[in-house]
């Protein structure tokens, strides 16, 4: 007789080690609950890649197994994976709960995308109950820095699970209400079995800043900016876009909204009531030279230095209508992300060399995280009280500083897991545990029209191409004598220049000529693909003894 599984199986696919890419799996006796499925920029040394995205190959035959789908909230690193793995885990009548913000993102986004299924997202709000086989769900306001964030508490066989999403405890929060302490407490008093928590700021001393705060400081360089505002923020940073919109309001000031993103999420927001505004308040960017330059802000993406948003445009003299001069004050208000340091720097510097003045989060408090800190991270864990803990959302060192605020907070050191992307986590009322089996949790890389098509070798390739160049030689053979017909052809791109390298190329020449003609050379049927391979290793050896560098060497035999 088969035995029934008495575990819940907790997988993540994405968001452990990494900030982005979050997907989390729960499955109950082959029973499926997805929750959210975002992606995470791409890495400096991953050249023509757009986005990663979670792996969903463990779901492969197991499609209709799939209850449902629910998302916490818009932001992309939870939403931006489903036009790119909904046909993965596609079947009639799939689920899907959201926010009515997230719905509207969501369903936005995928105009862009025509050909995919149409997908039927019911509305959930705080206080929601859904009933998706097994499991039994309730959501949750959470703060985080855009509207319309839900936890998720969910009853499962064997207990009692809370996800935290991504939050933080506000006292006095923008555009949202303050944290519900007392049903957090409610839920603490029915005994949690697994608490999973979003780990980001588990490494941040004290207590998150409160958007108060934030606009407090933002009104001062309202009050004083004798020009243009350039406010550049993240498009789905719905509070912080209300508090610039309600501050240009104060002083007078038209606002114009720039970037693809940010035009769609304000449209949403507006519909939907999260953006309030004044009639008359905005205006198109070629109506700007209508008003002075004190009554004008601008509200734009790109303070991540992203070369297509439209403050890199603005900084290159790029945009058609709005060219930065003196007077003029541009507004960072976003932390930067890991691994975009360098760009933020050169983009900084391009503001500066037009005579403008830059505020930026390290100057003054005008950005705020979304995520908790360790003071609320370890009031979260004191109010669930849970037995197992889970740490997520977060590099690895975050969720190693996570686990150890849980120790702290009293909870075993064996009731703790710091898991790894792809490991099947077992739950039961007594025990956690990892097993042995892995889901597959690589990297699936999203290029252009591409999902999953750029594999590690098109990326190596690609690494190489970008470090050392490429080396083509076209050699033409004769097919009767084996020998090289004239002087072989070379093509260098990204290696070295062709008219300043005559000595070099000549060298590489007389070496192709003498390795094709040594593999020849005894007559008889000749193996191509072997004499390519001789070209391309030993061409590869001489280039690297004269330049140090490892170009692709591409060889080229063709027989006449």
């Amino acid at each position: 007789m088969k035995k029934i599984q008495q575990n819940l199986k907790v997988i993540l696919l994405g968001g452990l080690g990494e900030v982005g890419r979050n997907m989390m799996l729960l499955d109950w006796q082959g029973k499926i609950l997805i929750c959210d499925m975002g992606f995470r920029m791409p890495e400096e040394d991953m050249p023509g890649i757009d986005y990663i995205v979670p792996n969903a190959s463990y779901l492969k035959g197991k499609e209709k197994n799939i209850l449902g789908v629910v998302f916490t909230h818009g932001h992309y690193d939870h939403i931006g994976a489903i036009p790119y793995l909904i046909e993965k885990i596609w079947h009639p009548g799939l689920e899907f709960f959201a926010s009515p913000l997230t719905r509207g993102i969501i369903l936005r986004r995928q105009d862009d995308f025509p050909n995919l299924p149409k997908l039927n997202i019911a509305e959930v709000k705080d206080g929601s109950k859904v009933r998706l086989g097994p499991f039994k769900i309730e959501f949750f306001r959470q703060n985080h820095n855009i509207p319309d964030n839900l936890g998720l508490f969910i009853e499962t066989p064997i207990g009692n699970i809370l996800h935290t999403s991504d939050f933080k405890f506000d006292p006095a929060p923008v555009n949202d209400k303050p944290t519900n302490f007392q049903k957090l407490q409610s839920f603490g008093k029915r005994r949690i079995l697994l608490l999973l928590s979003d780990s980001t700021g588990a490494e941040e001393t004290n207590h998150s800043l409160s958007e108060k705060t934030i606009e407090k400081n933002l009104e001062e360089i309202f009050q004083y900016a004798p020009g243009r505002i350039i406010a550049a923020t993240f498009a789905s940073l719905i509070n912080r876009i209300q508090q610039i919109i309600s501050l240009s309001e104060k002083y007078d000031r038209k606002v114009c909204v720039e970037g693809y993103s940010m035009k769609a999420n304000v449209e949403i927001s507006k519909i939907l009531g999260y953006i309030k505004s004044k009639k008359g308040t905005f205006i198109k960017a070629k109506e700007i030279g209508n008003y002075p330059e004190s009554k004008i802000t601008v509200l734009c993406t790109g303070a991540q230095g992203e070369g297509s948003a439209i403050l890199m445009r603005i900084a290159s003299k790029e945009h058609p209508y709005i060219r930065l001069k003196k007077g003029d004050s541009v507004i960072l208000s976003s932390s930067v992300i890991p691994g975009n340091e360098r760009t933020v720097q050169m983009l900084k510097d391009d503001i500066l060399r037009h005579g403008v003045r830059v505020f930026h989060y390290k100057m003054m408090d005008i950005h705020a995280g979304g995520h908790a800190q360790k003071e609320e991270l370890k009031e979260m864990i004191k109010i669930m009280s849970p037995r197992f803990f889970l740490p997520i959302h977060g590099q690895y060192s975050m969720l190693v500083a996570h686990s150890e605020l849980a120790q702290e907070m009293g909870i075993p050191e064996k009731n703790i897991i710091v898991a790894e992307n792809g490991q099947i986590i077992n739950l039961s009322q007594k025990k956690i545990f990892v097993e042995k089996k892995t889901a597959p949790s690589n990297y699936v890389m999203v290029d252009g029209l591409g999902i999953g098509d750029v594999g590690e070798v098109v990326l190596r390739d690609r690494q190489m191409l970008a470090r050392d160049g490429m080396f083509v030689i076209v050699a033409v053979i004769d097919k009767t004598t084996g020998k090289v017909k004239g002087s072989p052809d070379i093509i260098s791109r990204g290696f070295v220049y062709l008219r300043e390298s005559k000595e070099l190329l000549r060298d590489t020449r007389r070496k192709v000529i003498e390795i094709i003609h040594h593999a020849t050379g005894s007559g008889g049927a000749v193996n191509w693909s072997y004499v390519k391979d001789e070209i391309r290793n030993k061409i590869g050896q001489f280039l690297f003894s004269k330049t140090q560098r490892r170009p692709m060497i591409l060889p080229v035999v063709i027989e006449v």
